[in-house]
């Protein structure tokens, strides 16, 4: 009998009942940029971080000034918000000790999506290793979260998570069985020399560099700048 624990990838929230059966720890990943965005604030203080689903939602905690509150449509700051999903927004002193409430277009969405699973950890580039040291940890079976573009498969969170699927299956206490899994092992093994040249092309890439955030691209493609895992604690996250 095999006694490996089983690492698979979801591609998108909309096929999560599909998979959400393998899985005793859930990763949750939003590479461009919310889950980027996440583990950056934690890196610089916030005390605690609950997503939300909506900008209705988001708007109700604006009336409690204890809040720092958060919104992005499309890759812009929602009319009325001062923070989107930019992980330079949160790399400065006055986040410390802070409740963050954030919403965006498909992290938080995944994020809620996994609402029924017994564990669930945000996953990016930027805490890639520290996250694969946690699973290790844990060891249990394991899903990988991709949250897409609009329910759509997403190049950029596919390689994020074919790099934790790599590193777990080398390991040889982690076995897949699913052609997602080894798609996204095999989209990373293509990656890996040059991440942010591979998704040149991508359509999301191509979002945020038209609206000039190139800085923000490249901070989010580039793997292993925190050791941040941030962890679910009821319905919100803290510092793991």
């Amino acid at each position: 009998m095999d006694s490996r624990k089983k690492v698979e990838v979801c591609f998108s929230p909309n096929l999560y009942s599909l998979h959400k059966e393998d899985a005793d720890i859930v990763v949750v990943i939003d590479v461009l940029r919310a889950t980027s965005a996440i583990c950056a604030a934690f890196d610089n203080g916030i005390k605690k971080i609950i997503p939300v689903s909506t900008v209705e939602e988001a708007i109700e905690y604006k009336r409690n000034k204890n809040y720092i509150v958060a919104a992005e449509r499309k890759g812009k700051i929602v009319d009325g918000f001062e923070f989107g999903n930019s992980p330079y927004s949160y790399m400065n002193e006055n986040i410390k000790g802070k409740t963050l409430v954030l919403t965006t277009t498909n992290g938080t969405k995944a994020f809620h999506t996994a609402k029924d699973a017994k564990h669930v950890i945000i996953g990016s580039l930027i805490n890639l290793d520290a996250v694969c040291d946690y699973l290790f940890k844990e060891y249990k079976n394991v899903m990988i979260l991709a949250s897409g573009w609009q329910n759509k498969f997403c190049l950029e969170d596919t390689i994020c998570a074919g790099a934790i699927v790599e590193k777990l299956l080398s390991s040889g206490k982690f076995n897949s069985e699913h052609d997602s899994s080894i798609a996204a092992k095999f989209l990373f093994l293509s990656a890996r020399d040059n991440i942010f040249g591979y998704l040149k092309a991508s359509s999301h890439r191509r979002r945020l560099r038209a609206l000039n955030l190139n800085k923000d691209i490249k901070y989010c493609l580039t793997p292993n700048q925190t050791d941040v895992v941030p962890i679910r604690e009821n319905d919100y996250l803290v510092k793991g």
